[in-house]
């Protein structure tokens, strides 16, 4: 098989590797697949998750076993699953929007003479992740970066998963309690504490407040419903009915909200709180705030009257959902 490959693009249909973490990362290689032209028979790679089974419904898939951030050990597990799924076919090439499943995917593409790209997560706004700065220093895969103000070098520009957008307003009651469903993503091993008891203190959260906490264990009896996690149908329902959605700033919760019309309001998780392994959700709060498509917080500005103001507001998005690709000038090497 070629190792090159012209540029990727809706109008030209191939079979792709597409392969990428749960949370933002695989719901933005969702999101960014059609403008690559992925085929029906392209093949998924993520962790299974209700999220993953949603999002993927109906498509082909390879689910490998889950890798914690910097798990090394779990990466060359995965490396060899999918090097030996790729020993059974061929494709065309291979992408990955990351995190750690970019390290054992992209790797084994090449090695089958499959040409590789790694489109760099949105949250990246000031510059690229571990991830992406070992695959730059490996050489041999194409990157882009989805923010022009960091492309350099071999880092290409990708059109971002944000751009297609936009904040209306709608009316909400103020009469009658607010409706608020919280999300704290399923990271394993990292709580978001503080986050719920900024909810509490704020004085609205009540019967009607729905709670998916994750690996935020409580010993406390919150208000309202609380669940570890849900399944994709009772999440969709439940932010759609919710008169406010409150989350992390992780881009694939912050993406699917979007996508349902749905105004977030993103907290940061912190590292100094153990709350993330690094800081990085402070990248993509900063550009939820510059584009006005979110309200974008650190903890302490969790205040009722953000919440209320953010009851108003609501998100219109394209119809296709997936960004223009047209101008990318460069193939895959």
């Amino acid at each position: 098989m070629s190792s090159t490959l012209p540029p990727l693009d809706a109008d030209t249909p191939r079979k792709l590797l597409l392969a990428a973490s749960t949370g933002g990362h695989i719901a933005q290689l969702v999101r960014l697949a059609p403008g690559l032209g992925a085929t029906d028979d392209s093949l998924w790679i993520s962790f299974d998750s209700p999220q993953t089974r949603s999002l993927l419904a109906g498509r082909r898939t390879l689910m490998v076993p889950y890798i914690r951030p910097r798990d090394w050990k779990s990466t060359g597990e995965a490396f060899r699953l999918i090097r030996r799924a790729l020993a059974e076919e061929g494709f065309e090439a291979a992408v990955s929007t990351g995190a750690a499943l970019a390290l054992a995917a992209l790797p084994a593409a090449r090695m089958s003479g499959i040409p590789t790209l790694y489109i760099e997560s949105v949250s990246r706004v000031q510059g690229p992740s571990l991830s992406g700065r070992i695959l730059y220093g490996l050489r041999g895969t194409e990157m882009r970066s989805q923010h022009r103000s960091w492309a350099h070098g071999r880092w290409g520009v990708h059109p971002s998963v944000l751009e297609t957008f936009t904040t209306t307003t709608r009316e909400v009651d103020p009469a009658r309690p607010l409706k608020i469903f919280v999300t704290l993503g399923t990271i394993e091993g990292y709580r978001f504490d503080s986050l719920v008891d900024a909810v509490l203190a704020s004085g609205l959260a009540g019967p009607e407040t729905t709670w998916q906490l994750g690996y935020t264990t409580r010993d406390d009896a919150l208000p309202g419903r609380a669940v570890a996690q849900m399944d994709a149908a009772d999440f969709d329902r439940t932010a759609r009915e919710a008169d406010v959605v409150i989350t992390h700033s992780g881009v694939g919760t912050i993406l699917g909200l979007l996508e349902m019309g749905i105004y977030p309001v993103a907290v940061v998780r912190r590292s100094a709180r153990k709350e993330h392994v690094d800081d990085h959700q402070e990248q993509i709060a900063a550009l939820l705030r510059e584009t006005g498509i979110g309200s974008a917080v650190e903890v302490e500005g969790l205040t009722a009257d953000l919440l209320r103001d953010a009851a108003t507001h609501a998100i219109l998005t394209d119809s296709d959902g997936a960004p223009e690709l047209a101008g990318q000038g460069k193939g895959l090497s």
